[in-house]
Parts: C-alpha cells; sequence; structure tokens
C-alpha cells in the first residue's frame, strides 16, 4: 500500500525545507506532492532547489492562491498512491507519527485515520485556537451525529478512492469541517489515534483566524439542512 502526503504550501520559507527532508526519511513507500499555493516569500525558489535532493517529489505551482483546501484538491488529482496524507508545511505537527497512523489501514475495514491532537495531552495549545476547535468539533458532532474528539486535525489519512467520492469543494479550512462531515454522512468508518502538537504562534505564521471559524461553522450548518 502506497501512500501520497500532499504538503500545502503558502510562504513556509522558515520550514518547508526541514519538514520535506523529514517525510523523504519516513520508512514507507511513499510519494510527497508538494503544492505551493502562490508563495512570494522564497518558497518556491526553495521548493524546486530541493527536487534533486528528495526522492519521490512532485512539485506543483498555483499561480494565484487558492487556500488550503484548493491547494488540497490539486494534490489529490495528481496523486498515485493508495491513501493520502494532509501534511502542514510548519512543524507543528511531528511527521514520524504518519507511519503509526498508516499502519491503522491494515485493517482493510478502515477508510480514515484522524490524528487528534486531544486523544493525549498536549499543554501548549493556545487557549482561543483550543476554545475555536472544541466548539467546531462540538458543532459537527452534535448535527451530525458524530463522535469525533478533533476535526479541524491536520492528519487526516483517507483512503484515495473514499477522498475522491467526497467530491469535497472548500478552498480553505472549512475544507476540515467538509471532510469530516462527508465522511459521518457517507458511513465510511473513521478511526482515531492520538498525536503530538506544537503550535507555533500568530507571529511564526499561523494563518487560521477567526473568519476560518465563521466559514466552518457556516460549512457544518449547511450541511445539515
Amino acid at each position: 500500500m502506497k501512500l501520497s502526503i500532499i504538503v500545502p504550501v503558502y510562504n513556509e520559507k522558515d520550514t518547508i525545507e526541514e519538514i520535506l527532508k523529514k517525510l523523504d526519511k519516513l520508512p514507507i513507500d511513499k510519494e510527497i506532492l508538494v503544492v505551493d499555493d502562490g508563495s512570494n516569500d522564497g518558497s518556491r525558489q526553495l521548493i524546486s532547489n530541493l527536487k534533486s535532493q528528495i526522492s519521490n517529489i512532485k512539485i506543483i505551482f498555483h499561480e494565484k492562491n487558492l487556500g488550503k483546501g484548493g491547494a488540497i484538491q490539486t494534490g489529490l488529482k495528481n496523486s498515485s498512491g493508495d491513501v493520502i496524507c494532509i501534511q502542514d508545511a510548519d512543524l507543528e505537527y511531528d511527521c514520524n507519527e504518519i507511519p503509526k497512523l498508516f499502519d491503522r489501514f491494515k485493517d482493510n475495514s478502515v477508510d480514515a485515520v484522524f490524528g487528534s491532537r486531544f486523544l493525549k495531552a498536549n499543554p501548549n495549545i493556545y487557549k482561543r485556537f483550543l476554545l475555536g476547535n472544541k466548539f467546531l468539533t462540538f458543532l459537527t458532532n452534535l448535527l451530525h451525529g458524530a463522535h469525533y474528539t478533533d476535526t479541524y486535525t491536520c492528519y487526516k489519512l483517507i483512503k484515495k478512492d473514499v477522498f475522491s467520492k467526497l467530491k469535497i469543494v472548500s478552498f480553505r479550512y472549512e475544507m476540515e469541517a467538509e471532510i469530516s462531515i462527508k465522511l459521518k454522512k457517507m458511513n465510511f468508518k473513521v478511526v482515531e489515534e492520538p498525536i503530538s502538537y506544537v503550535p507555533r504562534t500568530l507571529a511564526q505564521g499561523k494563518k487560521i483566524g477567526w473568519k476560518d471559524a465563521v466559514r466552518g461553522v457556516w460549512t457544518i450548518i449547511k450541511l445539515r439542512f
């Protein structure tokens, strides 16, 4: 079974080289799909320079910024693996935990694996982001009869044929809610695994904000009614 790791990138010159080299070392059958979403900080040149150093890498450049959801849609269309994994271009998530999540697909009945930040102690999560995530997850569970602990986790590993059936239309962070809800609505089997998480600050480039929370709420309600 092969894993396609989609890495959406938007202005991540300080971390993109490190994350790609870490992904390259993972002891699994994989391809790495880097989708640069219109970066203008030098990330594009860095990524191009790394192409000869990273095995099984495919690089796609968006001419304009479409958002994380748009980058993932591009990655999905260009992937060849059996399972899709989403990896942010920062260092908040420990990619060494990906093989543990991927291993859950040895159970053929599993359609998707979410890495949950709330199934183990991760005390450094900022309160406003913690409360926002908890609320969005609560609302998803309440309106859609789900039992998620972390709907907005980056680490979503989904069988490619399943991901394609979801027909994701979101272009920004509300995509996280759309994926979670459609997996539930279509009765796919989702399991959660505890993961580590070390959030960066807004000063370091954290991009999700209150407007994304509003879009998330609207998506959750819209998909219910």
